[in-house]
């Protein structure tokens, strides 16, 4: 069993709410969690035909069966059960009574903040990161393999072929589940939309372009999109707002949570196309986003990511914020250091005086550069 990272962080949290829900894409692992975590409870899971109908009869009835709690899984298929939940709760303010577990973001979101506000905690669960694989023990942990295989669990656990089970997972998860959720019937239209979304990641939104291409109107595109989101196949990275408020760029940035995910969308077939391919900067700056979010999830923090950008072009790839502190962060996939490079973290800094910076790259160096900016090889990421 691969131990993740945010263990310590669910723990706290059980100890803290009566109730935790954990949310993160199909196959990151959340039931092995909850089960980990609930070992001496009963495991519910609602994908099954029988049990979802079950609770959705007699929702109340159903409930009775675990005065001591339990692991819901795949809560979100029995929405009117928070209600009962709620009443549950209430009359007993023990710590830790039930663990739910969704891939749906929007829609357990939307229960809990409606029915379990105040009562329950909220996790996130992506894909393996770095720090995670790296204890896996595996072979495949260079840069160009860590980028196709991407991080979900069962691929590193079982040594299975990133390119087969991502196939399957794209037409299982990708064209199946999701679009389910809105009864989309223009399959081809949606898949499309998908596999053409692959082609922005890293890139600024460009949704009326992305309407055009897709053959749909920009309001289906905006859900489309919402709907990506809520199953944690992407997510975009808002502009970061400041003094320069009227020449930055307001376009939000796409990146995928999963860059094994993305290469298979993208058409990559093997490791070693990566570093050739036209879209390996992208890439490789997906990834590293994608790690800094992983890495805030996992020890339970909520930190809002954003990037920079002005109307003539100097741009900062990543940038937050953390108890005053301001971090900017440009991603390099070259892997020698060339001044060039922090053109955008020098025009960003003279509006920041107190801000420091990163500038991560491929390579193996790091070294202090000018002022409070240092240069980090890639490998530093788990620490980020």
């Amino acid at each position: 069993m691969i131990t993740r990272h945010i263990l310590p962080a669910a723990r706290f949290a059980l100890s803290q709410f009566r109730a935790v829900c954990l949310t993160g894409p199909r196959q990151s692992g959340k039931t092995t969690l909850a089960k980990q975590l609930f070992a001496h409870k009963p495991y519910v899971n609602f994908e099954n035909p029988a049990t979802e109908f079950e609770a959705t009869q007699h929702p109340q009835k159903f409930l009775r069966q675990y005065p001591s709690g339990a692991v819901l899984d795949e809560v979100q298929r029995v929405p009117h059960i928070f209600r009962y939940l709620h009443e549950i709760l209430d009359g007993n303010r023990e710590r830790g009574q039930f663990l739910l577990t969704g891939s749906n973001n929007f829609l357990l979101q939307e229960q809990v903040s409606q029915s379990l506000a105040g009562r329950a905690g909220y996790l996130t669960l992506l894909p393996l990161s770095y720090r995670e694989i790296k204890k896996v023990g595996k072979p495949r942990t260079d840069l160009t393999s860590l980028l196709f295989n991407g991080g979900y669990p069962e691929i590193w656990a079982e040594s299975l072929s990133a390119s087969e089970w991502l196939n399957s997972y794209v037409q299982t998860y990708v064209q199946r589940d999701v679009r389910l959720l809105r009864n989309i019937t223009n399959l081809a239209a949606f898949t499309k939309f998908v596999y053409l979304t692959a082609t922005y990641a890293g890139q600024m939104l460009n949704r009326d372009d992305l309407a055009r291409t897709t053959g749909v109107d920009t309001k289906t595109v905006l859900a489309w999109l919402g709907l990506l989101e809520s199953s944690y196949l992407i997510h975009l990275l808002q502009p970061w707002h400041n003094n320069m408020n009227k020449r930055i760029i307001k376009s939000p940035k796409v990146y995928f949570y999963d860059t094994g995910l993305l290469c298979r969308l993208l058409g990559i077939t093997r490791p070693s196309s990566i570093a050739r391919h036209a879209a390996y900067g992208a890439i490789f700056e997906n990834w590293i986003v994608s790690e800094v979010k992983k890495n805030a999830f996992n020890e339970g923090r909520v930190e809002p990511l954003y990037y920079f950008r002005d109307n003539v072009g100097n741009e900062v790839d990543l940038v937050w914020e953390r108890d005053g502190d301001i971090l900017g962060m440009e991603i390099k996939s070259g892997s020698k250091f060339n001044p060039t490079m922090l053109k955008g973290l020098n025009f960003w800094r003279r509006n920041q005086p107190a801000a420091k910076g990163i500038l991560i790259h491929t390579g193996s160096v790091s070294q202090p550069l000018e002022g409070p900016i240092t240069l980090v090889p890639w490998t530093e990421v788990e620490n980020l």
